[in-house]
């Protein structure tokens, strides 16, 4: 449809790839595909041609909810104040050495 100034009607979906057992599952781009089983066959052939993964997640876009980087002071100013989650209250032993 380029040049006609549609959107396409195929749905949108978000593929996450796991790179090893014991790893998140990363975002490493998005596929238009007809349906769930074709978004996987495509995801497998664009983003796993050099074996980079061990298992995929399919997301369909319009299943994701996102905030709005404007309501970032709403969303997390509040943990601002509870200073204790913040890992400067604790000492790490010298042997667990680099976090």
């Amino acid at each position: 449809m380029a040049g006609t100034g549609k959107t396409p009607t195929t749905p949108l979906w978000e593929v996450f790839i796991r790179s090893r057992g014991g790893l998140a599952h990363r975002h490493v781009g998005s596929l238009h595909a007809a349906d769930a089983t074709l978004a996987l066959h495509a995801a497998r052939d664009l983003f796993t041609r050099r074996g980079e993964g061990v298992s995929l997640w399919i997301v369909p876009a319009s299943a994701i909810i996102a905030s709005d980087p404007a309501d970032a002071g709403m969303l997390f100013e509040p943990t601002g104040s509870k200073i204790y989650r913040h890992p400067t209250f604790y000492e790490v032993p010298e042997e667990v050495g680099h976090m």
